[in-house]
């Protein structure tokens, strides 16, 4: 066979396979992919107005008007690896485990739920509690975008968009303010870190959100990774094999897009169906994560701290506005956190 003919024949396989991946990747997005884990009643669960949702919602510590902003999650992060060790541990963890997109009055899914991470770590000594984005509780006019991007800068930095200057999606911060992803490792409060995401909007384009301190990383040589998969099962993959190693990475953040890509693909809350099975999905993949790390060798000696949160709700098919929808989060905790 001629060298050009191989040559063109290799160009074509490669095509044909980048094909199938993003075939595949676009496909999995805008198909609906029914949970093993949806419960009676899941799809006609009621509809009523937003605030009485979140009325009901008793499994939380604090009411919606007494919401915290996202930023205590920098905080709850940066107090847990600064307090000393309890008795009996040596080391410690943190992870916060990211429902994009995720609506906090999904939650009252719960009480019917037959595998959810919220509901095992609330069961066993923790803590949930309403939150907001949007830079300011509401009804007051926000004043950062209700966007994935300055939603999760913000509880990585403990800081708001005007002061970490990423406003919405597509906009690279700069290195300072510094993440807890670095500044964590750089202090020598602990020894390594790690990113885990799907969504190339984090880290693996020009404009990325943290393509600077991605590029930071390797310059300095910070034992820092920034991991990407394509899908969400690939996300946990990753996770599940950095949590199953003996010595695994002291802080974890990843995000989960199931809740944020059925949100924008047929719409987002709990009255649609398939937004449910994807919170449903979020929830397994969640305890699957939990239990990873539960099965450690290591963990009755380890004091880890572990988070459920997201970084934004949705309205109809979008985000990114100032409706209370878009603004009410949440934040689970094995720990107390009021």
């Amino acid at each position: 066979m001629k060298k050009t003919t191989k040559i063109i024949i290799c160009c074509l396989a490669f095509v044909l396979a980048a094909a199938a991946v993003v075939g595949g990747y676009v496909g999995w997005n805008l198909t609906y992919h029914p949970s093993k884990w949806l419960a009676e009643g899941d799809d006609s669960i009621e509809d009523i107005p937003f605030e009485e949702a979140l009325g009901q919602l008793t499994m939380l510590s604090n009411t919606w008007e007494e919401a915290l902003p996202q930023t205590e999650i920098h905080d709850l992060i940066e107090n847990h690896f600064a307090s000393p060790l309890p008795e009996g541990k040596t080391a410690k963890k943190a992870i916060v485990i990211g429902y994009d997109g995720c609506r906090v009055d999904s939650f009252r899914l719960l009480s019917t739920a037959k595998r959810s991470a919220v509901n095992h770590l609330l069961e066993n000594g923790g803590q949930g509690v309403f939150s907001y984005c949007g830079g300011v509780m509401y009804p007051a006019e926000n004043t950062q975008a209700t966007s994935t991007a300055p939603g999760w800068c913000s509880m990585l930095t403990g800081v708001l968009a005007d002061k970490h200057g990423v406003n919405n999606n597509g906009q690279p911060k700069s290195v300072d303010p510094k993440t807890l992803l670095i500044s964590l490792v750089e202090d020598g409060t602990i020894n390594d870190s790690a990113f885990y995401v799907s969504w190339d909007g984090h880290f693996s384009k020009k404009d990325a959100t943290y393509i600077n301190e991605k590029n930071y990383v390797k310059e300095n040589g910070l034992n820092v990774v920034f991991k990407r998969a394509f899908f969400d099962a690939g996300t946990k993959r990753n996770i599940i094999s950095d949590i199953k190693k003996q010595d695994c990475s002291d802080f974890i953040f990843l995000t989960l897009e199931y809740t944020d890509h059925e949100g924008h693909s047929s719409g987002f809350g709990p009255q649609n169906a398939k937004y449910v099975s994807a919170f449903r999905n979020a929830e397994d993949a969640g305890m699957d994560i939990i239990e990873a790390i539960e099965d450690r060798e290591t963990f009755a000696s380890e004091d880890w701290l572990i988070l459920i949160t997201t970084d934004h709700g949705g309205i109809g098919g979008g985000h990114g506005g100032a409706s209370f929808e878009e603004r009410m989060t949440f934040i689970i905790s094995n720990k107390e956190i009021l």
